[in-house]
């Protein structure tokens, strides 16, 4: 019985049909662990046919019985992409069986060529490894995504471009993109209302936002430079600008001859601010142009409105200490070229001070104000000094009025007013730069340092002085754009005191004019070389322009969800507890300093 199934199967083997090319390429190229001599040994052990009687058959005898019983399997390699496929001329069809002939009247006979690697059906995980590459740049087909281009084509920030979007579509069509595609344009909001500031904002300049309120622009991360770069700026060039003028006072005034200071040293300091104005100014103008929305919030924000007169206040100062090697007649019709903005934005601003309305001066008063006072003694200072009178006159006593106002509003401190925090203690010595700088208008405009001249300087000097005493005005917050308040007005004094030191010369009087200008040469350079490394080592220069991000609607009431407990942490509780109340309004603004009882239980 064992002899004629031997004999059954040896017949069986030569009498077995031939395997196509593609089964015997697969054959040949077996993949480890798939159909190989490691599955036919566990089939060998584990199976036994019924044909040979329940015993076990030798190796060779089994392989024949395996390859005669089983059904082929295929695995089909696939191209490495659908790109490449038809660039491969060598492909050839594939027939299952030996009398079905190609189209082309040739059978399969030849097996196909084999390539040394092995391509698999399942998908290739792209995990950490495979975005790294593509950053690395080893995927030339991905290019590599660029942060700031990203950044700019983000649509948020499409309310405050200029073109919101056209200028897009131009980069999109010079790029070789189809000028038919549609850019998305967001639609631009309306000026803010002033009530809007007051709503969303907090503080004494304005510039926190209130936790009930919400930012339309991405508060988790930076915005683009044009959109942080504020208005602020022309701080540096009013401090820089004004040490021109010290040093040319200080070379040309007969009471410090004895320093020797040579005009040298006014030529480079005027040629550094006219190269520092000239950034500043120009990178500005570049906000106007490219976000202009950013720009008129920052025009209608009722505190931050005043820095629009330091562009002109500098250089007013860049006038004034014009080296004599550059020029020394000064065209009239310069002065009122310089004057005129000064003078539109003061029948804005001086008519929104009493006109009532949340832009009264007893809402908005702020050391900060000074800026727009500043401009008209800065502006009389110049006229008469290039021989005009009737005008600087006129800017003289609007700025004398209206600095009276002023000095005597932000003394008082009404309630409506928030004490200033410490990082803003520098704009205190503001209060410096007003009756410094008046005190040398009226001497040129009376041709002598009269009694009146030395009144605002006298002045001056008494609040110089109680500032300084006061040390914690110096110490207890990070360095920031504010701290270049201290540089005008100090560098004012000093050049006020050269002046009363001609007129009253005495060891007393020269220590002190002395004294006063190496303090205000110190603490500009420092403060420049300080700013210089925060922009550009640190890069923490400009943040978030906060002010300008607030959105044109309330924010819609919370509903009173705070009674139920899922859904909602201890956290959540405690941030509605604090700013609202049962009437749903800011705690801050309805309840008065000693007035919490009287306020309704919260239900």
């Amino acid at each position: 019985m064992l002899k004629e199934t031997m004999e059954d199967t040896k017949n069986l083997g030569e009498k077995q049909e031939v395997i196509p090319s593609l089964i015997r390429s697969i054959d040949a190229n077996e993949v480890v662990g798939f159909d190989d001599d490691l599955m036919k040994q566990n089939v060998s052990d584990n199976i036994e046919l019924m044909d040979c009687g329940g015993d076990k058959m030798e190796a060779e005898i089994l392989n024949n019985c395996l390859r005669h019983h089983r059904t082929p399997s295929i695995s089909i390699s696939m191209p490495p992409s659908p790109t490449r496929a038809p660039m491969q001329n060598n492909t050839r069809k594939v027939a299952f069986r030996d009398d079905v002939e190609l189209a082309v009247g040739k059978k399969l006979k030849e097996p196909p060529i084999v390539s040394a690697t092995k391509f698999h059906s399942q998908p290739i995980p792209t995990g950490v490894g495979f975005e790294e590459a593509v950053a690395a740049g080893k995927f030339p087909n991905r290019p590599v995504k660029n942060e700031k281009m990203e950044k700019v084509k983000d649509e948020r920030y499409n309310s405050f471009k200029t073109w919101s979007g056209r200028l897009e579509k131009q980069i999109s069509t010079l790029r070789g993109k189809p000028s038919g595609e549609q850019v998305v344009v967001t639609p631009r909001s309306e000026n803010l209302p002033v009530d809007r500031y007051f709503d969303a904002l907090q503080g004494p300049e304005l510039e926190t936002l209130r936790p009930s309120e919400e930012l339309i622009l991405p508060d988790d991360k930076k915005w683009p430079f044009l959109l942080r770069y504020p208005i602020s700026s022309f701080g540096i060039c009013l401090g820089v600008s004004s040490q021109a003028i010290m040093w040319k006072s200080l070379a040309a005034s007969a009471a410090t001859h004895f320093l020797h200071v040579s005009p040298r040293v006014n030529l480079i300091l005027w040629c550094i601010s006219v190269g520092l104005f000239s950034v500043v100014a120009t990178t500005y103008i570049l906000k106007l142009i490219f976000y202009f929305e950013a720009v008129r919030r920052e025009y209608y924000h009722p505190i931050r409105v005043n820095f629009f007169f330091a562009p002109w206040v500098a250089l007013l100062f860049l006038v004034i200490g014009l080296p004599p090697t550059v020029a020394t007649d000064i065209p009239h019709f310069l002065w009122y070229v310089l004057m005129t903005p000064i003078f539109i934005l003061e029948l804005k601003i001086y008519g929104q001070w009493k006109s009532g309305g949340q832009r009264r001066l007893s809402k908005v008063a702020n050391p900060v104000n000074h800026l727009s006072i500043v401009g008209n003694f800065v502006g009389a200072l110049l006229g008469s000094s290039m021989g005009l009178r009737e005008g600087p006159i006129f800017f003289f006593a609007v700025g004398i009025a209206h600095y009276t106002v002023l000095f005597v509003t932000l003394y008082q401190r009404l309630p409506t007013n928030e004490t200033l925090p410490k990082e803003l203690h520098p704009v205190f010595f503001l209060f410096i730069a007003v009756p410094s700088v008046a005190s040398m208008a009226w001497a040129n405009i009376n041709g002598s340092f009269d009694n009146g001249s030395r009144f605002a300087y006298f002045l001056a000097m008494f609040l110089y002085f109680s500032l300084a005493v006061r040390v914690n005005f110096f110490r207890g917050f990070t360095f920031s754009l504010a701290w270049w308040a201290y540089t005008f007005p100090m560098t004012g004094a000093a050049i006020a005191t050269i002046r009363y030191t001609n007129e009253v010369t005495n060891t007393f009087t020269k220590i002190l004019s002395v004294t006063l200008s190496v303090i205000a040469t110190l603490v500009v350079f420092g403060l420049l070389i300080t700013t210089i490394l925060h922009a550009f080592v640190m890069r923490d220069l400009f943040p978030n322009d906060i002010a300008i991000a607030i959105s044109d609607r309330k924010p819609t009431t919370v509903r009173k969800w705070f009674h139920r407990r899922s859904g909602s942490s201890e956290n959540d509780i405690e941030h509605f507890l604090k700013y609202v109340t049962s009437n749903g309004k800011d705690v801050e603004v309805t309840v008065k300093a000693g007035d919490v009882e009287s306020q309704s239980p919260l239900p």
